[in-house]
């Protein structure tokens, strides 16, 4: 019995140092609610400024909650370039995690490129 505890422990202990503890990334995904965050967290976004971040507010005041990530589109000033920029750190669900300003790619002009 002792055995079979010990081999499954080591056995245990090989598989976390074989795949790695999950990183903060791969734990929780880093994200603004936009369904509930402030002007201020939803600054963190790249290329969201405290202009365009009222107009998601006051559009979501409006309106009502955002049904799909892709509804932020419908907001003054979030193009699909834009959109595009900010998907992977927005949700419509859980907590606003972001604590830091994302910035954009340094290939991103968000503009029209010429």
């Amino acid at each position: 019995m002792k055995r079979a505890f010990k081999l499954t422990t080591v056995v245990g202990l090989l598989c976390v140092l074989v795949t790695g503890f999950p990183t903060k990334s791969q734990a929780q995904k880093e994200a603004v609610n936009i369904n509930t965050a402030s002007v201020e967290q939803l600054t963190l976004l790249p290329r969201v400024g405290s202009v365009v971040a009222q107009r998601i507010v006051d559009f979501r005041d409006k309106n009502g909650r955002f049904k799909s990530l892709e509804d932020l589109m419908l907001v003054q000033g979030v193009g699909e370039k834009t959109f595009e920029l900010i998907r992977p750190h927005i949700t419509i669900t859980g907590e606003t995690t972001l604590t830091e300003k994302v910035k954009p790619p340094k290939n991103s002009t968000g503009g029209d490129g010429s």
